[in-house]
């Protein structure tokens, strides 16, 4: 008999003090595009109203995304963080989404006493203590909420950018390097929503001898 993968829970929040002290999940999207920003969200649910089939939002497809943003945002804190293009290719990727991710905590309208992060490394400077989850996308409740918030936002900027530099097909691969993306890149050039910074781009701008 086969069983059920386990869905994320809300136990991580009551280990850091939910619901007396309110606990923030926290995660992004958009580390690994060859385009657009990172986008960064920090939730923090109220456990009374917290609406059914919260998951990791990579298990989503985007009409279940869109479904559950909008039931989580009349229900739960949100904070949204972004660092642009021109802040990845300053900072590097890493530190560019550590920014994001401060950004979206401090933007919550009220502070959280605990910050749940996923991934295995935490940001340097935060307005509140902090745990990291390794896949805690698949484990808390939270953190799967931010991962859905961190995607339906960046999707829609990445649609807006598709409408504003046509001809690379961001409304589909949201700015991945799928071969269709990279052909693009190669008949057009790179947009000015490219990342200079990563390999790809970096290459075509300055090709080897």
């Amino acid at each position: 008999m086969t069983t059920k993968p386990a869905l994320p829970d809300y136990a991580l929040e009551r280990e850091a003090g939910a619901p007396a002290h309110p606990v923030c999940g926290v995660d992004e999207a958009g580390r690994g595009p060859l385009a657009g920003p990172v986008v960064a969200a920090a939730v923090i649910l109220d456990p009374a109203h917290i609406p059914p089939g919260l998951n990791d939002s990579k298990k989503l497809d985007a009409v279940r995304r869109e479904a559950l943003f909008a039931a989580l945002r009349p229900a739960a804190a949100i904070g949204i963080g972004i660092a642009s293009v021109e802040e990845i290719d300053s900072l590097n990727i890493l530190q560019a989404t550590f920014l994001a991710m401060t950004r979206a905590i401090a933007a919550l309208p009220r502070a959280p006493h605990v910050a749940l992060i996923d991934g295995n490394r935490l940001p340097k400077q935060l307005p509140c203590p902090a745990r990291a989850v390794v896949r805690g996308d698949a484990r808390s409740l939270s953190i799967a909420a931010a991962s859905i918030a961190a995607k339906v936002t960046r999707d829609r900027l990445m649609l807006a950018l598709a409408e504003n530099h046509p001809g690379y097909g961001f409304e589909r691969h949201m700015g991945y390097g799928t071969a269709a993306h990279l052909e693009a890149i190669s008949r057009l050039g790179p947009s000015p929503a490219h990342r200079r910074s990563f390999a790809p781009i970096r290459n075509i701008l300055s090709p080897s001898p």
